[in-house]
């Protein structure tokens, strides 16, 4: 809009009070719009508020002066520069080179195309809600101080680094590595010990390469096997087993620019600072010394480009119709964020995500804090809309052409940061497991949906464990809300057994004579066998019986209490070597296109069946302390102190293993206690899975309900006293009532920071059941407190289902590699790979990792 400059001058000077200089803390968003991806590239440039640093695209700034009253932002236009001669450019360019990091986005790694162009900026001062707008150069026209205000604003605006760029990840670099403590004053034996420049052979064996010098004695041994059984016999790790020797350098990486180097004590690569002199303890001048073997690195990622799975999910080699509208925008890729990027794109796939998030965008956004980049509900219903508006997903100009034309999509920077913020994993930049992200965006939307539309409750259902006691007999029914399957592999089920076996005799006829090794056999395992090992009963060994009071052997059996509108299966093709490493199946299943599972509803407590009694197991005591009270025999009888059998007591074998992987030794404590004794694997899998728990690492309470006081009686030394009235009235001021206050701080011993978590990681629960003991009452063992959402919080219905979403992985582990999804939209398949979406050719249901379901109506 043209204007008088006086007019305009006028303005400026009676604003210019609420103009502010960006601090050195301050987040300046001048790359992306808070509530939409519009950038001062697109056409309307940005507008940022010149007192809260805020960026808005043309259709937001206004929503954002009626709020507050703000009159002056800076507008940034880019416009796109014309290149000379693009083609000629584009056929300059060398060729692809092969990664040679395990990278990506970084020089040597697997690319991430950049955008090469570069943009004229134009910059104006405006004025709200007139729209008038001054030049920088006009800015001389204003009276000194204004002028000297408006001034230092601008400039420290355009000179500082965007909010975009301080939270962007940076590029994933999976060669990042930290100095190894023990390299720090590594104690070498003077032995005698001299090797040799080249010839080396592994001192317990006969293999010639992948050989690792131990840096404290000298001795060479060969490293571990590799996922394809070629590498090594692992006697480089028997010998730091054996001697405890931490460091190792693999000989035929040593280069004059340092080598790879093993911490066995830290189990991953390190840097040592100090390598020169180390080797050279032993006769090794590294400035003489060439490359001979492969890298750890270029081995990872020689096995990311082998493994069939690359191809296939990528769906490389097929010319692939590109797609654009709404519903098929890419999302970019910031360095690792495939696994957000698939998980994204799945769930605004599901009507909920788009009935709250896209459907209710307005509500969202009218109802956003003053800083909206901070708040969860706008930022994903910001993605929501970049995803299904096609605003960001519009066709090249060059209709002709039969190119696969990479769209710029949209960079989920600002989500990203919200999700991340607080969890030691999803902040970092590092490579992240898509199921674990799912469940995790699942609770930030729980929590953040408290008395408003839920989606979450698409996926929502109930599984039901019955437990029967094998020498009483009498059964125990719980349930428990959850949202996702985990579907177990068992290998020894594969369809291929006789191609497998037949594998494993080449591969180590070929490790035995040093021949390259022969192509990998994928084991192809029938879901019907996938859903016995699921279905079928499990064995309880050590279950504590409430009608006993002892220990003794059970049976429990899973079944659905109720089906979702949506299921979620995730095959379990993560697991733990013998030696505790992560490693990935190279498994093929045949997911079904159409899924019935009718016959797994359960059918709860049956004619004839009697319950087990509602008690807890007695409080951990040592052998030397029996448990004082009564309790009931298995015929009813009653029990003396005297005839009680002994509490149960913990497998401090297993303790001892799962502290050595890490964990914390109350955690461990727990997790063997609440598994019955059962054993390692399923000590760990309850580590794994409450490792997000607010008391995840707290000492073991148990209530004062169970065998020791049978009909009530004092408190025990592990409940707590009552709650602080000041922690009750602090939870009470955040919208919760005075009861389900005190229900928060009671199940967390009266801790204030954990009753808050607690309190919203069940907020569901807390609306659906009253309290059942007033504050005077006594306590029960809260992880017995188990209740289920009433009413529409748990939606039912048919158990088939049709296959319309699935999200694959490839690579060895979820430390690294890459996620793409398929999803079915519009009666076809379409592949999603970052900022590439397309129809799909071969979708190969058969390879991936978490599968969604949609109902199918009767």
């Amino acid at each position: 809009m043209a204007a008088s400059p006086p007019r305009v001058v006028e303005l400026v000077a009676a604003a210019v009070a609420s103009v502010r200089v960006p601090r050195p803390g301050d987040r300046v968003y001048k790359d992306e719009c808070v509530y939409s991806f519009h950038s001062p590239e697109m056409e309307g440039g940005l507008y940022l508020c010149l007192n809260s640093f805020l960026g808005f695209g043309r259709e937001h700034v206004e929503r954002h002066y009626r709020r507050t009253g703000q009159r002056l932002y800076l507008h940034i236009q880019r416009t796109r520069k014309q290149e000379e001669d693009t083609s000629a450019a584009r056929d300059e360019d060398p060729p692809r080179k092969k990664p040679t990091r395990l990278a990506i986005g970084v020089e040597g790694g697997f690319s991430v195309e950049a955008d090469r162009a570069e943009y004229d900026e134009v910059v104006r001062l405006v004025v709200f809600p007139e729209y008038l707008r001054l030049s920088l150069p006009e800015l001389e026209q204003l009276p000194a101080i204004a002028r000297e205000r408006v001034n230092q604003a601008c400039t420290a605006v355009l000179a500082a680094d965007s909010a975009s760029r301080r939270q962007e990840v940076e590029a994933w670099d999976g060669e990042v590595r930290n100095v190894s403590p023990h390299a720090l004053g590594l104690q070498q034996l003077d032995n005698g010990v001299r090797i040799p420049p080249s010839g080396w052979k592994c001192s317990r064996c006969d293999m010639r390469e992948n050989l690792w010098a131990n840096l404290t004695d000298g001795t060479v041994l060969c490293g571990r096997r590799y996922f394809d059984g070629t590498g090594g016999n692992g006697h480089a790790l028997e010998h730091f087993r054996e001697t405890g020797f931490p460091l190792a350098v693999k000989l035929g990486t040593v280069t004059p620019d340092g080598a790879d180097v093993f911490s066995y004590a830290e189990d991953e690569m390190v840097l040592d600072p100090s390598l020169s002199d180390h080797l050279a303890h032993f006769g090794i001048d590294m400035m003489a010394m060439h490359k001979t073997d492969k890298t750890m690195t270029e081995l990872e990622i020689d096995a990311n480009q082998r493994v069939g799975e690359w191809e296939a999910l990528q769906e490389s080699g097929t010319q692939l119709t590109p797609l654009y509208g709404p519903g098929y925008t890419g999302m970019a890729n910031l360095g690792n964020s495939c696994y957000l990027n698939s998980v994204m794109q799945v769930l605004f796939s599901v009507p909920d995500f788009r009935s709250k998030y896209v459907d209710g965008l307005s509500r969202i956004f009218e109802e956003s804090p003053m800083d909206p980049a901070q708040d969860f509900n706008t930022q994903v219903a910001k993605l929501g809309h970049g995803l299904l508006s096609g605003i960001y997903s519009q066709p090249p100009a060059d209709t002709n052409s039969t190119e696969q034309v990479e769209q710029k999509g949209v960079s989920p920077r600002m989500l990203k940061t919200l999700i991340g913020r607080g969890h030691p994993e999803f902040s970092t930049n590092r490579q992240q497991d898509a199921q674990e992200l799912f469940l995790h965006f699942i609770n930030l939307i729980e929590r953040n949906s408290r008395g408003a539309e839920n989606p979450t409750e698409a996926f929502r259902f109930l599984v039901e464990e019955r437990i029967q006691c094998q020498r009483s007999q009498r059964v125990k029914y719980t349930q428990r809300v959850d949202y996702i399957v985990q579907l177990p592999v068992p290998m020894e089920a594969a369809a291929n057994k006789g191609e497998l076996e037949e594998y494993e005799c080449r591969r180590r006829e070929s490790e035995a004579s040093g021949c390259p090794a022969p192509e990998l056999v994928r084991a192809h395992v029938p879901f019907s066998e996938c859903l016995r090992a699921f279905s079928e009963t499990e064995s309880l060994d050590d279950f504590w019986s409430s009608a006993l009071q002892a220990k003794s052997h059970a049976i429990k059996t899973t079944r659905f209490a109720s089906f979702p509108d949506f299921l979620v299966i995730q095959v379990k093709k993560f697991t733990f070597g013998l030696d505790w490493v992560p490693k990935k199946l190279d498994v093929s299943i045949d997911m079904p296109e159409e899924l019935d599972l009718s016959h797994l509803r359960g059918a709860g407590l049956q004619p004839g069946e009697a319950e087990l009694p509602d008690m807890a197991p007695p409080p951990l005591a040592t052998p030397d302390e029996p448990p004082k009270g009564i309790g009931i025999g298995e015929r009813g009888a009653l029990l003396s102190p005297d005839t009680m059998p002994s509490t149960p007591e913990l497998d401090e074998a297993v303790v001892s293993q799962l502290c050595e992987m890490g964990f914390p030794a109350d955690a461990c404590r727990k997790a063997v206690y609440f598994t019955g004794n059962a054993g390692v694997e399923p000590a760990m899998n309850w580590v794994i899975t409450h490792m997000e728990d607010p008391d995840f690492a707290e000492p073991l309470m148990l209530g004062s309900s169970g065998a020791a006081t049978p009909s009530g009686g004092a408190r025990t030394p592990q409940e707590p006293p009552p709650p602080d009235e000041e922690s009750v009235a602090m939870i009470v001021s955040m919208g919760f009532t005075r009861e389900q206050a005190v229900r928060a701080l009671r199940a967390t011993s009266n801790n204030l920071e954990r009753a808050a978590d607690w309190i919203f990681s069940h907020a569901d629960d807390l609306d659906a059941v009253a309290m059942e003991t007033s504050e005077g009452g006594s306590r029960g063992d809260p992880a017995s407190e188990a209740h289920t959402p009433a009413g529409p919080r748990v939606r039912d219905g048919p158990g088939r289902y049709r296959l319309f979403a699935f999200i694959s992985h490839m690579g060895t582990s979820t430390m690294c590699g890459h996620y793409v999804c398929h999803i079915r939209k519009e009666g076809r398949w379409v592949i999603f790979n970052d900022q590439k979406v397309a129809a799909s050719e071969k979708p190969p249901k058969d390879l991936g990792y978490i599968y969604f379901y949609e109902r199918v109506a009767s």
